[in-house]
């Protein structure tokens, strides 16, 4: 498996960025999808995107579409979300997570690996 550490949290005004980023180690990294998630508060993870392992296709859902991107670097062993055009309705804890099967699942139960979340708060 691989472990994963995010970081690039933080408070945000409305309409602003902010870039996440997701440093996996242990297994090979290149191996995974790496999707991104998020999750408030007595809300259940909802999945924000994917993307594959070699970079050639992600998926993101409709709220998010056009506004975020996510992007990996192999060589470097991490993956990016790049929020643009924030709303405060994206405040929420960001989790990466990492499927070995390569999938492009929107469920949690597909990831095996998780970090430990990044907050990211959006004020109006």
């Amino acid at each position: 498996q691989v472990q994963l550490v995010e970081s690039g949290g933080g408070l945000v005004q409305a309409g602003g960025s902010l870039r996440l980023s997701c440093e996996a180690s242990g297994d090979t990294f290149s191996s995974y999808s790496m999707a991104w998630f998020r999750q408030v508060p007595g809300k259940e993870r909802e999945f924000v995107g994917v993307i594959s392992r070699t970079n050639d296709y992600t998926y993101y859902i409709d709220s998010v579409k056009g506004r975020f991107t996510i992007s990996r670097d192999n060589a470097k062993r991490m993956v990016y979300l790049q929020m643009n055009s924030v709303k405060p309705e994206d405040t929420a804890v960001y989790y990466c997570a990492a499927d070995r099967a390569g999938g492009m699942s929107w469920y949690p139960v597909a990831y095996e690996s998780w970090g430990q979340g990044t907050q990211v708060t959006v004020s109006s």
